[in-house]
C-alpha cells in the first residue's frame, strides 16, 4: 500500500459516495488507474464496504447503553451460543470480545429506558453463560465514527 492508496482510503472515509471521477481528481490520478486501485482495495478487503451513518435519535432510538458482560462459563459451545444470541439482537449495534474481565462489551441502542429494561429482562439476562451484566448509560458521544488514520 502506497501513499496514493492511503489518500484514496482517506477520501472515501470522508465521503463514501464520491464518484470515481471525483475521487481520482482528489488524489491526483486519472480515472482508470484510480478505479483499478479502488477495485484492488475492495478485492483485498482493505475496503470492506460502504454504508450510511445514521443518527439513531432521528429514528426514535435515542437511548444508548454500554453493557459489560462477565461470563460464568467460557467453554467453546457456550461462547458460540452466547455470540450467536447477541448477533441476533438488532438492538446490539456493536459487540466486542475482550481479554480479561469483563469478557464482552456490548453497545446497545433502544427507544428509551423502558425499552432497554425490557430487552435486559427478556433477553440479556437470559443469555447463555452470563454471570454478570453491568450497564452504563451513554451521556454523550465525544468522538464518534472517526475515520481511521492511515499512515
Amino acid at each position: 500500500m502506497d501513499r496514493i492508496d492511503r489518500e484514496i482510503i482517506a477520501e472515501l472515509q470522508k465521503d463514501g459516495r464520491l464518484s470515481v471521477t471525483d475521487l481520482a481528481a482528489r488524489v491526483r490520478l486519472s480515472v482508470s488507474p484510480c478505479h483499478r486501485r479502488l477495485r484492488e482495495l475492495e478485492r483485498t478487503g482493505v475496503i470492506r464496504g460502504y454504508r450510511a451513518l445514521v443518527d439513531p435519535a432521528t429514528l426514535g432510538a435515542g437511548f444508548e447503553t454500554l453493557v459489560f458482560v462477565s461470563m460464568r462459563q467460557e467453554d467453546r459451545g457456550t461462547v458460540a451460543e452466547f455470540e450467536a444470541a447477541v448477533a441476533d439482537l438488532p438492538q446490539v449495534i456493536q459487540a466486542e470480545r475482550l481479554f480479561g474481565d469483563p469478557d464482552y462489551l456490548l453497545r446497545i441502542v433502544t427507544k428509551d429506558l423502558a425499552a432497554y429494561q425490557q430487552l435486559y429482562d427478556d433477553y440479556l439476562a437470559t443469555l447463555p453463560g452470563v454471570q454478570r451484566l453491568t450497564s452504563t448509560i451513554v451521556m454523550k458521544h465525544v468522538v464518534a465514527d472517526r475515520p481511521l488514520v492511515v499512515s
